[in-house]
């Protein structure tokens, strides 16, 4: 029978454990240095030198950004659908549903998420039985006896000073790194489909311009050899113009390597093999998309790879509570009981077969020879680490931001001026071409225009290439469409949840600092 002073113990221990402080530092997440607005973004739009200045209608080009007003909407989750290409969504859909590195990222996260729910088994007291029936037979009297059992034991660590809640916290905390970390893998998976897609998209324009290419200079051959037939021209110069289209055959042969080569990235980014994926050859015309802007404030809120290190310090945080916890005595409630009997089976089970115990211990480290402030210290510098890294991570996510905007709104600028380059040297070409068929001038001169204009032409396919991607970086730097409100909350991440096929977020909620 349990005695007054030992309910009255127990119970004082049960109300410390409810009401057990958690000591180590408070967490509070670590201020940063944000501008007001983005460099790139209030500087002048820019016109070619003597030029005057062009509207998107005229250059065939939107402006790159646009700064967000409050009505304005921001980039959604499906940001691909801003280039208005069907195909492109499409493949995007299938990023989120077949890539595998999206898959492990998947499966880490509820890996992450099954590591909180054992830190949290040890709120609770363990229990563990162990039935035995036993025969034995003693000297003198070489008598057989049974023993039968059927004990219980339980025994259980409140939780005082906050050690376990610390360390549910620490793994939530890294369970909401690894959904954050999933969240950027999809990202970086979704805008490097993007880019691919619109270098395939790219060297299928520059296939189109090599064909139609082939297409003129094997007219100029015809020319040059109609001439020299004639005896206006030489053989030198059906040389010359043979030269030239056989050339430009073998460039255009070329182009069909670096397709391949993307269509199988694409093919692999979306969980396929190579072997059973193509995509249909189309130069399709390319305007990159107006994005809205949002503030250098909003960064913070916009971009997965600063929500994880935001989290991996409040990890750290919880690791200095958890070695702080050390300094402080640890007591076990422990208790047993059961049934056993002698000899008889038909009385194992009865209340006089009855046993049992409880009890209390404690335990206290006396002298460890400062090994409990040394790992004090220790994660207090891996937070200070995490504090710095975190910083750097807001650092580079402006620099990429300033990075996309200063390359759309050059790149603008430099395919107005390719375009003019284009056509003053298709016009030469124009003029080269009717002195040569007047005999004024040598076909060396034709030749000299028509390489210009090949080099104008295919400058000016890959400066609309690098226009599409850059405006995919930028949708990039800004974190896509997602916010921290879709990161999963301490309490989604210690709810109970089995991997499915899908590889869609799960159950997600506000964030929660400690």
């Amino acid at each position: 029978m349990i005695t007054r002073s030992g309910a009255l113990g127990c119970a004082v221990i049960v109300a410390m454990s409810a009401a057990g402080c958690v000591v180590g530092p408070k967490y509070h997440a670590a201020s940063v240095q944000t501008p007001p607005a983005y460099k790139e973004a209030t500087q002048p739009t820019a016109t070619a030198p003597g030029a005057q200045p062009a509207t998107p209608e005229q250059t065939g080009t939107a402006p790159p950004f646009t700064v967000a007003q409050p009505q304005d909407d921001t980039i959604h989750g499906k940001w691909w659908e801003m280039f208005n290409d069907p195909e492109l969504n499409t493949l995007e859909e299938q990023v989120n549903i077949s890539n595998q590195n999206v898959a492990a990222a998947v499966a880490s996260y509820y890996s992450a998420r099954a590591i909180v729910r054992e830190a949290g088994s040890q709120f609770f007291p363990t229990v563990t039985t162990n039935p035995s029936i036993a025969k034995a037979r003693s000297a003198p009297t070489y008598n057989t006896l049974t023993d039968y059992s059927l004990p219980g034991d339980a025994s259980w660590v409140p939780d005082l000073w906050g050690r376990i809640r610390n360390t549910v916290s620490e793994y939530s905390s890294i369970a909401q790194v690894s959904a954050a970390d999933l969240e950027n893998t999809r990202l970086s998976m979704q805008a490097d489909l993007a880019v691919d897609y619109y270098d395939l998209r790219g060297e299928d324009a520059l296939k189109q311009l090599l064909d139609s290419t082939v297409v003129a200079y094997q007219q100029s051959l015809d020319l040059t050899r109609a001439l020299y037939d004639t005896g206006i021209d030489s053989d030198e110069s059906v040389a010359q113009a043979e030269t030239q289209l056989e050339s430009v055959q073998a460039e255009d042969i070329g182009v069909g390597i670096a397709r391949a080569q993307y269509e199988h990235a694409i093919a692999v980014l979306t969980g396929q093999p190579p072997s059973t994926f193509s995509i249909p050859a189309e130069a399709k015309p390319t305007t990159p998309p107006t994005i809205p802007l949002s503030t250098p404030s909003e960064l913070l809120q916009r971009r997965p790879d600063i929500a994880a290190a935001e989290r991996t310090m409040a990890e750290a945080n919880a690791l200095i509570g958890i070695a702080t916890a050390a300094y402080y005595p640890n007591v076990t409630l422990s208790a047993s009981g059961g049934f056993t009997n002698i000899g008889s089976a038909a009385d194992w089970l009865t209340w006089p077969s009855r046993v049992w115990s409880i009890g209390a211990s404690l335990s206290e480290t006396l002298f460890d020879a400062g090994l409990r402030r040394a790992t004090v210290q220790q994660y207090l510098g891996v937070y200070n680490q995490d504090i710095a890294n975190y910083r750097q991570t807001v650092l580079t996510a402006f620099q990429q931001v300033e990075d996309n905007l200063a390359s759309g709104r050059i790149l603008r600028l430099e395919v107005q001026q390719q375009d003019a380059a284009v056509a003053s040297a298709q016009r030469n070409l124009n003029l080269a071409t009717d002195r040569y068929r007047l005999g004024i001038d040598p076909y060396l001169n034709v030749i000299t225009a028509e390489t210009t204009l090949l080099s104008n032409q295919q400058t000016a396919v890959n400066l609309r290439t690098q226009q599409m991607n850059s405006a995919v970086g930028l949708i990039e730097a800004l974190g896509g469409g997602w916010n921290t409100s879709l990161l999963p909350s301490p309490q989604a991440v210690r709810a109970v949840g089995s991997p499915t096929a899908s590889t869609s977020t799960p159950a997600s909620g506000n964030q929660a600092t400690q």
